[in-house]
């Protein structure tokens, strides 16, 4: 059995705009079912996408709050969240940040949005990927400002916090291992043992029956 994916729902508020496009929402899903299928056996983070961030200084909810695409906190229960409430989680803020870039919001991605992860959330890894160019940057945080994270030979850039690769395959944003597998989705992963028992002249259905 897969994790439950942790995305927006009608009753929940965001200061973000409505995903602009299906690749958009595409793209968020799959990196949050990615990365929750990865780590199935944790139970020590939380992952999800367009879900309100509240950082009031003044612990109020009418004020301070943004919704990142996809974000990861580390060291925390896993649990579902309305929201995520810094205050309440003993002032942590993500350690993992990606956005989705589109016309509307690529300006404030790359400016404002890219000032508050660095100087108020203190942010680890940034990271913005625009699905329709295939534009793609990464940041580390060293020394209190964002430094500009180096591709490798594969063009795939290294999250420290995750201990995972971000780099485009098949036109999307994935994550793959420090040895350089692909991170798949649980449905890719019933693909691959079905051809490995296929390889093995086994066929699947009559395990399953």
């Amino acid at each position: 059995m897969t994790e439950d994916v942790i995305v927006p729902s009608s009753d929940l508020l965001s200061d973000e705009p409505p995903m602009e496009t299906y690749l958009h929402l595409q793209q968020m899903i799959l990196l949050i079912k990615c990365l929750e299928w990865y780590w199935r056996d944790r139970i020590d983070f939380f992952a999800a996408g367009n879900l309100t961030i509240y950082y009031s200084p003044r612990q109020r909810k009418s004020e301070h709050f943004r919704g990142p695409d996809f974000f990861v906190v580390l060291d925390v229960e896993k649990k579902p969240r309305k929201s995520w409430v810094v205050w309440e989680e003993g002032g942590k803020y993500p350690n993992v940040i990606v956005e989705i870039l589109s016309p509307t919001t690529a300006e404030t991605d790359r400016g404002l949005k890219k000032e508050i992860y660095q100087d108020i959330f203190r942010t680890p890894d940034y990271f913005w990927f625009d699905p329709e160019t295939l534009e793609f940057q990464g940041f580390q945080l060293m020394a209190g400002q964002y430094q500009t994270i180096e591709p490798n030979e594969n063009g795939w850039l290294w999250s420290k916090q995750l201990g995972l690769y971000l780099g485009i395959y098949h036109d999307q944003l994935r994550f793959f291992t420090p040895e350089g597998k692909l991170v798949l989705t649980p449905e890719e992963t019933a693909e691959h043992l079905v051809n490995k028992l296929q390889e093995l002249g086994i066929n699947p259905d009559e395990i399953s029956s």
